[in-house]
């Protein structure tokens, strides 16, 4: 399970990644294998030493493997420049990272057992060939290899289809090849299929985003928005993460993968409909203090809930306007329908959130309450109900079987993630 073991990048495409980052470094064949041994040593890269094993048990001609190779370490080290073949090189490459078995925890091998991918790989083959053919216009523009497109089929017909997309990718990032937002969400997809960490998709990848969209709700980390930044500030431990405003520009920039900027316009999109609401000033510090567990605390920076999501409004404008200085914030239309059933399920909860005593956050949770079904009817259902899981989730509330299902179904109408509603409660009890 490559996400298990790897945060980025890995195998030959990672040694590449690590080469071509070496600006003003000595890179000579030493070095090179040091870099090698180390991945697989240290950074404990067992795909590293299976990928050349696949090259050199290959039928591939040595100019094939070459012109892949130079393509993803953007020339920056080329073994035969130096005077070795490259079959030779990647003998040394191996002879530094030789097969072994990773010991594991037996649960721990057994889960990731059940859930490692099976993919055909005639299937997968076609899949990536047909990724390669979409690249391959730009390919052969910005790549200063001769012959990629070909080698990159040939790796992927003749060898192995994962490390063929890996290199391929690996081409498109060193060469700042342009991808489409379609064929990015493709490659995403597959990624995904192969258990890829999904940086080793979208790092570095020069992606022709697509504008960027305030309404979005499929966010595959669950929760977003005013939610998340609650979550950021709940208990004790976020000033050791930074300041306030840091911590707020944590969650702004925290949308890698997606389009940039995406985490800032619905956190401020958010912000707006508080702010431009006609809750009273007391009721919007109460909404805020209980979704981020903050009952007691006598910290100033959120002393007033309105002043504060001012404070937010302005990191968010700049984390805007720094990756999209045309974007305008818009608020997108409430979702009205959803109120009346949002609604029930705040009114059904209302005992186990305020029948708690003042040191639990009694007195903030009954006035949170009453403002969360006002923003339920007068401001936005979905807002309401991403505050409301988050409240919950905060008090520690198990929720039973039927509402978490009925919330599922919330989640579902109004475009969340899968695993938005189990990212946020906790889990029953078996």
């Amino acid at each position: 399970m490559y996400y298990d073991d790897f945060g980025a990048d890995f195998g030959l495409s990672g040694l590449a990644e690590t080469l071509s980052s070496r600006t003003n470094l000595r890179l000579d064949d030493p070095v090179v294998l040091a870099l090698a041994a180390k991945a697989a040593e240290e950074d404990e890269d067992d795909q590293l030493g299976r990928d050349v094993r696949l090259l050199l048990d290959s039928s591939l001609p040595d100019r094939t493997i070459h012109a892949v190779w130079l393509a993803a370490a953007r020339r920056c080290f080329d073994p035969v420049e130096l005077g070795s073949d490259v079959r030779a090189w990647l003998r040394r490459i191996s002879d530094v990272c030789p097969p072994r078995v990773r010991e594991r925890d037996p649960i721990e091998a057994m889960v990731l057992d059940a859930e490692r991918p099976v993919a055909a790989e005639e299937e997968l083959r076609a899949t990536v060939a047909a990724e390669i053919d979409r690249a391959a216009a730009g390919l052969e523009k910005a790549v200063a290899v001769t012959g990629i497109v070909a080698a990159l089929h040939q790796v992927v017909a003749q060898v192995d289809a994962d490390l063929g997309l890996r290199m391929l990718l690996r081409a498109a990032k060193a060469y700042s090849v342009p991808i489409g937002m379609e064929q990015y969400d493709r490659l995403m997809t597959i990624g995904e299929r192969l258990a890829y960490p999904a940086a080793a998709v979208y790092e570095d990848l020069n992606v022709s985003w697509a504008p960027i969209d305030s309404s979005r709700r499929d966010f595959e980390l669950g929760r977003f928005g005013l939610p998340i930044l609650a979550a950021v500030f709940q208990g004790p431990g976020w000033p050791y993460v930074g300041t306030v405003r840091e911590n707020i520009e944590n969650v702004t920039t925290a949308d890698s993968g997606y389009v940039p900027g995406s985490y800032a316009s619905v956190l401020l999109e958010d912000v707006q409909r508080l702010l431009h609401s006609t809750l009273p000033d007391d009721a919007v510090t109460a909404l805020w203090r209980a979704a981020s567990g903050r009952w007691n605390n006598t910290d100033a920076f959120d002393a007033d809930g309105r002043t504060w999501l001012r404070q937010i409004a302005v990191v968010c404008r700049e984390r805007l306007k720094n990756v999209d200085p045309a974007y305008t914030p818009v608020v997108s239309p409430a979702r009205t329908e959803l109120a009346q059933t949002v609604l029930a399920e705040v009114r059904q909860m209302v005992p186990n959130l305020t029948d708690r005593t003042e040191e639990t956050g009694a007195a903030t949770l009954r006035n949170a309450v009453a403002a969360l079904q006002e923003v339920v009817m007068a401001v936005d259902p979905d807002v309401g109900f991403r505050l409301f899981l988050q409240i919950v989730g905060a008090c520690e509330i198990v929720v039973p079987e039927g509402p978490r299902t009925r919330y599922k179904a919330i989640a579902d109408q109004l475009g969340y993630s899968e695993d938005h509603i189990d990212e946020r409660l906790p889990a029953s009890p078996a």
